[in-house]
């Protein structure tokens, strides 16, 4: 009932609890989780990449969410692109990182503690080591870009050669580099000493990133979007999050009783992909930078828009082909169809969720886009830079197209329940487009199932994936249904005969780790679930 912590690797919930222990804030835990993850999931995030950051101040009631994704480099148009392609790894694949600005923001207005007590246990797992787990190991030695770049093999590699698991994974140059945001602040990583050193990496590099493109950004508060299911309120990040596709998918679900259909039958696993196909189409036609894009937010997330779409919705019957809705007729004069060109300015992923002893609560999750992001160690700061730019489209006419100062359409998306005003759930997940499905499955398994957050999060899971609509470039996969082995016998026969192109895999290899934290509005109690499908961690104090 003191607070709890769900994330990623047991060493970073350790990090949050015991920031909650010494009478801090969930805002002093949520940034003590998040650099010690950079320690022991360096392959998920970073002070080199981006997040957002959902929080709930439990004496106002209000729920904010902190934009910390960075904007494409100034000097990153399209037709730098247009010969080569966007690589997946190197200093071309950066994008201006965010994290920082928002880790620091959301602290000054919510935490207790210094910053040097927060940073505190990351430093000594920076400087001293940990044991690498098999599947950080794993990780490791598939990265290629650790023969590529010597910063990063000294680093992640023993001369060249893969750690085994066990092996003691030190980072002193993040030690250092933790030590001096702690000491310095933000100025330090965006106009410092540590701004510097990302520089002149670009430049030995060949990269695009400038020290003005740091020293211009700073990551913004927002006001989050919302949908009223079954008489909660669910809450998500506004654009450029794919936030608002899960309450898509809620509202187009909402008509249909789930527990009569039966959690994780036939019936409401096809539902839940054909609602999933078409806000995915909406996504891919409408969702990019508002400040250079109008979205149709309000019209996407209303719920006649909702009953127009969902007589698309053949119960017996999977689409092969969906187009995207028209959001602007339910949309109020006060937006456009216009585009907005501005001057700017001068999901691999992980999630933590942690619930305070007065209420407070922050999700968050943070990326450096794929493992390891660039693969790229800025020398002498132990920063693995992101390769966020591979989810740009190069294509003119895509609303997601490449253009200078401009933030891409991002798939994390942390999600907060209200009933009544009162905080009840708290989670997300990694895992790119798989985010947005798997927090719907869990959200309908809790609320209209009776589920509770250990069952729900340790369900069997599917994964839907279609052609066109995927984030990374190319934007391309296989169109298929993804099941793990628990799902009942009849469930993959079931579902090909109404037509999905199914393929089973491991009991437990579904992509994303989710964690989620349950409040008991009237004890106060805390519950959390935390995903056995990484190494995923709650501790409650």
């Amino acid at each position: 009932r003191n607070g709890m912590v769900c994330a990623g690797h047991p060493l970073a919930a350790e990090a949050g609890i015991s920031m909650l222990r010494r009478g801090g804030t969930a805002a002093d835990a949520a940034l003590a989780v998040a650099a010690a993850l950079n320690v022991v999931e360096p392959n998920m995030s970073g002070v080199g990449g981006d997040g957002f950051i959902m929080v709930y101040d439990a004496a106002s009631g209000q729920i904010q969410v902190m934009n910390a994704t960075g904007p494409a480099p100034t000097c990153a148009t399209r037709e730098a692109y247009l010969d080569d392609g966007i690589p997946m790894k190197g200093i071309r694949s950066v994008s201006v990182p965010g994290l920082v600005s928002g880790w620091l923001q959301v602290h000054t207005r919510f935490g207790r503690l210094t910053l040097r007590d927060v940073f505190s246990p990351a430093i000594d797992l920076a400087a001293n080591g940990f044991p690498i787990s098999r599947k950080l190991a794993t990780s490791m030695a598939d990265e290629p870009a650790f023969r590529t770049f010597p910063s990063s093999r000294a680093i992640f590699t023993r001369d060249g050669a893969p750690l085994a698991p066990g092996d003691v994974l030190v980072q002193t140059d993040l030690a250092e580099t933790f030590a001096i945001i702690a000491d310095e602040g933000e100025d330090a990583f965006y106009r410092g000493r540590i701004a510097d050193a990302i520089h002149r990496c670009a430049e030995e590099q060949g990269g695009l990133i400038t020290g003005d493109d740091l020293a211009a950004y700073r990551a913004r508060w927002q006001d989050p979007i919302s949908t009223d299911y079954r008489g909660y309120t669910v809450f998500e990040a506004p654009p450029n999050s794919s936030g608002h596709v899960l309450l898509q998918m809620l509202n187009l679900v909402e008509p249909f009783d789930l527990a009569d259909l039966g959690a994780n039958s036939v019936r409401s696993v096809h539902l839940m992909v054909e609602a999933k196909k078409l806000a995915f189409a909406d996504r891919e036609a409408f969702l990019a930078d508002p400040d250079f894009v109008d979205v149709p937010i309000e019209g996407l997330l209303s719920k006649e828009y909702a009953q127009e779409r969902m007589r698309l919705i053949d119960l017996n019957r999977a689409a092969e082909h969906v187009e995207a809705g028209h959001p602007w007729s339910h949309q109020t004069p006060r937006q456009s169809r216009r585009r907005v060109r501005i001057t700017p300015d001068r999901e691999d992923t992980t999630c933590f969720a942690v619930v305070d002893r007065w209420g407070n609560a922050v999700c968050q999750l943070q990326s450096l886009q794929t493992g390891f992001g660039s693969g790229l160690v800025v020398p002498g700061t132990g920063i693995l830079l992101n390769n966020r730019m591979t989810y740009w489209h190069l294509d003119p006419d895509h609303v997601d197209c490449l253009a200078p100062g401009k933030r891409v359409r991002h798939t994390m998306n942390p999600v907060m329940v209200l009933r009544d005003g009162q905080l009840v759930l708290v989670g997300g997940t990694p895992g790119a487009d798989t985010q947005v499905q798997s927090n719907l499955q869990v959200l309908t398994h809790v609320l209209d199932c009776g589920y509770d957050v250990v069952e729900a999060v340790e369900a069997p899971r599917w994964r839907h994936l279609q052609n066109g609509t995927e984030s990374t470039v190319p934007h391309t996969c296989a169109d298929e249904l993804l099941l793990e082995s628990r799902f009942a016998e009849d469930v993959p026969d079931g579902l090909k005969d109404l037509g999905h192109p199914v393929r089973v895999i491991g009991p437990w290899a579904a992509t994303g780790s989710l964690m989620l934290i349950q409040v008991n509005p009237e004890t106060g109690a805390l519950f959390g679930g935390a995903d056995p499908r990484r190494d995923g961690y709650a501790i409650g104090w």
